[in-house]
């Protein structure tokens, strides 16, 4: 006797469908998978900025109910901050605090132009929320899939040397000292411009070069990253306002996304507080780091307010259009003027 099947294709199709429509129904009630964020930064574990990281880590995480995490990778464990920079823009990293990487944009050499501000409170008025250097680095990252969150000012910049200081407030006398700089253009006409001589080094080779006398000393940090990476061969510190050294909370714009509407503005939220604490303490920082430094040995040069003045206007006029030119002197020229009126 031939059995046939108590089902008609139909039938089938309509059993079929049931099933999958129960599977998706049991997934909807399922709870979202937990977002653990990657984020790096470029100081040892323990620093001020690694604390400070962590806490916006525990805000995220208390708004979000657990749902939200930040998995901290300090002192460059994922790669140095052009690497880490050009790895958020793919994806690969999710968010970090560092600086802006001119080798990925030559235009954000303007975040960067030294003698850009004077003092704290025209720092905070160009680099803040809204002000115009802030507007044009968020467009900036932007073109590169990377969403600014905050700003995170770290110091007024300096000068260490392994050896005596020679006429360090009075930019047009010829020193014979030479220093490492960043492979930054900035840099490098800002240390030629001020009377020191510059040599394009690697961060990995500059303590080295120190120690071993092949430069004589470092400029494009501040007390806390002289004291961090080079207190054992710094004699003497300027504090000479070199440039504003600013950071930036920064994510991947499509990880931003994947996140739901309410876990975003717990992230914008948390960013927010971030900067305004930083703001707050910065400037304390930085004079108990230049103490730190002093504590180890290490002689603080002072220089008076005519001296930073008169250096300040000749690396405008020598050093900013050059700069200038070669990001595209008719849009930073227009970004300056709002800054600075």
């Amino acid at each position: 006797m031939k059995l046939t099947s108590m089902f008609t294709p139909s039938t089938k199709i309509k059993k079929c469908a049931q099933v999958v429509t129960l599977a998706m129904a049991a997934l909807s009630v399922l709870p979202a998978t937990a977002a653990t964020l990657k984020i790096s930064h470029v100081r040892p574990q323990g620093t001020v900025v690694d604390t400070d990281i962590k806490q916006l880590g525990e805000e995220i995480k208390t708004a979000t109910d657990g749902d939200v995490k930040l998995r901290v990778y300090a002192a460059n464990a994922l790669g140095d901050y052009t690497l880490v920079q050009e790895r958020i823009s793919v994806g690969a990293i999710d968010m970090a605090v560092q600086p802006a990487s001119t080798a990925t944009d030559r235009k954000m050499q303007l975040g960067l132009l030294p003698y850009l501000a004077n003092d704290w409170q025209q720092a905070q008025q160009i680099y803040g929320d809204g002000a115009p250097v802030r507007e044009a680095m968020e467009k900036l990252f932007a073109k590169q899939d990377i969403t600014l969150l905050a700003a995170y000012p770290v110091y007024f910049g300096g000068i260490s040397l392994n050896r005596d200081a020679k006429a360090p407030g009075q930019p047009d006398i010829s020193k014979g000292i030479k220093l490492r700089v960043p492979p930054i253009k900035s840099f490098q006409l800002l240390a030629d411009n001020v009377g020191y001589i510059g040599s394009p080094l690697p961060f990995s080779e500059a303590f080295t070069a120190v120690q071993t006398g092949v430069v004589d000393g470092v400029i494009g940090s501040g007390a806390e990253g002289y004291y961090a990476s080079f207190r054992d061969v710094t004699k003497t510190y300027i504090p000479l306002n070199t440039h504003f050294e600013i950071w930036y909370l920064m994510i991947n714009s499509e990880r931003l996304d994947d996140l739901s509407d309410s876990e975003q503005q717990a992230l914008k939220t948390a960013a927010a507080n971030f900067e305004n604490r930083r703001w707050e303490n910065a400037q304390k920082d930085q004079a108990a780091n230049e103490q730190r430094l002093a504590d180890n040995g290490a002689e603080i040069i002072k220089v008076s307010p005519q001296q930073l003045a008169q250096t300040a206007e000749k690396v405008r006029s020598t050093v900013w259009p050059e700069i200038l030119e070669d990001i595209g002197a008719e849009w930073g020229q227009e970004i300056l003027d709002k800054a600075l009126n």
